[in-house]
């Protein structure tokens, strides 16, 4: 199964990933992570632009084809790269489930932004103008939502787990 989670940054999607991944098993594969490696290797600079998805939806299908379960996190912000998240799974045959982290707490959204910390080496961070000023897509299909305002990540993660089980069996 393919679980692609979407949202701003600091919303808490990479908390969730990551826990969603300890919990059920599954590969998690960050597109931060894969951009960043390719701004080290010298081959990119930041913004990367559309590079660092497309090494991740080949991963995503490399790692279904095996008969893994794949956690996809990034941003997510369009429906071009939503869409090729989804043809990644059905090219593989493997079932989808989309989710999109928000915090509708914008006060404690920008608390987060203004708060957090860097956990990969060099990652420049957005500031709260520019995620509020990011172009971010509104969702047109069915997805699941995850809001982390004022919850706890194990309190989010149990709704996303609910959510993806149902799929999954």
């Amino acid at each position: 199964m393919l679980v692609v989670m979407g949202g701003l940054p600091a919303t808490g999607k990479t908390t969730l990933a990551r826990l969603l991944a300890a919990r059920i098993g599954a590969v998690h594969l960050r597109v931060d992570t894969v951009e960043q490696a390719l701004v080290r290797s010298g081959l990119a600079r930041h913004p990367v632009g559309p590079a660092g998805y497309v090494v991740g939806y080949a991963l995503a299908e490399e790692h279904l084809r095996q008969g893994l379960t794949v956690i996809a996190e990034s941003v997510n912000p369009l429906t071009v790269t939503r869409d090729a998240w989804r043809d990644a799974a059905l090219r593989a045959g493997a079932p989808v489930v989309e989710v999109e982290v928000v915090c509708s707490d914008p006060a404690e959204h920008r608390r987060r932004v203004t708060s957090r910390s860097v956990d990969i080496p060099d990652l420049p961070l957005p500031d709260w103008q520019q995620i509020v000023e990011r172009e971010y897509e509104p969702w047109e299909r069915e997805h699941v939502v995850v809001d982390t305002a004022g919850a706890d990540p194990a309190e989010s993660l149990g709704g996303l787990l609910e959510a993806v089980m149902s799929v999954h069996e």
